[in-house]
């Protein structure tokens, strides 16, 4: 009966569900809107993709995955009729003085991992594609360019928010001299996931991700993402979901469990 009456507060009727999914619909429909997106605290970022894979795709490419306290880079071949053939990675960690240091230390640190990913591949005198995932919260200019929103899941580098952040990891890379790498296509996570998976599957146009934090993304009509010109086709969006209830619009069910890793977190009031 004790336990109980702690999970109590956890336990939410069917009625609240749907009450709670509601206000989410609202949010997004929020966030797409041309004048609206900046109050949103869904903010429904328009990642420039606009059309999933369709399995013809071919080559070798580089990739980083960023968005937790390790990070991984990549490197790919990918043949034709969705065969992968090759796929070889590494793991770097990122220290916690890292995370917390300088956004010039940061990319530092990513430029050198890779680095020593290529040494290891004997890529060094290749220049190949990157994509580039770095999941936090950004606003996509373009494929190649995304301005770092905010800091989330215990990163807070200085020098960063308001930045572009494929311009700081070439900068980074530049500065070692020892290699170079041809066009960076930028990616949340969740566009990722999503376009994995759709290249040995079509008919996959949503993405998800459930880890340290929370996202999703899907293909959305053009017609309905007012911020962008023009209504002809689909684009990608990441929705940035995990900003939900940020406003204080899920304050009725937060317990109080919530509102102390909320209020101990290095981030109060961002992703609560």
């Amino acid at each position: 009966m004790q336990v109980m009456k702690y999970l109590e507060p956890f336990l939410l009727s069917l009625e609240k569900l749907n009450e709670v999914s509601a206000r989410l619909r609202k949010d997004m429909i929020r966030g797409l809107e041309k004048h609206a997106h900046h109050r949103a605290a869904v903010k429904m970022l328009p990642t420039f993709v606009r059309a999933t894979p369709d399995g013809t795709e071919k080559g070798d490419f580089l990739a980083l995955d960023l968005g937790g306290t390790n990070f991984r880079v990549l490197h790919v071949r990918v043949m034709e009729e969705q065969k992968m053939l090759k796929m070889d990675s590494q793991i770097c960690a990122i220290p916690q003085e890292i995370m917390l240091g300088t956004g010039e230390q940061l990319f530092d640190h990513i430029a050198a991992c890779l680095s020593e990913f290529l040494d290891s591949q004997n890529l060094k005198g290749q220049t190949l594609p990157l994509g580039f995932t770095f999941s936090f919260p950004c606003e996509q200019k373009e494929i190649d360019k995304s301005i770092l929103i905010r800091w989330t899941k215990g990163f807070n580098c200085s020098g960063v928010e308001g930045e572009d952040v494929v311009k700081l990891l070439k900068e980074a890379i530049h500065r070692r001299g020892d290699y170079d790498i041809s066009s960076v296509a930028m990616v949340n996570d969740t566009v990722g996931t999503m376009m994995s998976c759709g290249y040995r599957d079509q008919t996959c146009e949503i993405g998800m991700i459930i880890g340290t934090g929370t996202n999703a993304c899907y293909m959305e009509e053009m017609k309905n993402v007012k911020r962008v010109e023009g209504e002809d086709g689909r684009m990608c969006i990441n929705t940035e979901w995990g900003g939900f209830g940020d406003d204080g619009s899920l304050e009725d069910i937060l317990t109080e469990f919530d509102k102390v890793v909320d209020r101990t977190s290095i981030n109060p009031g961002v992703h609560t």
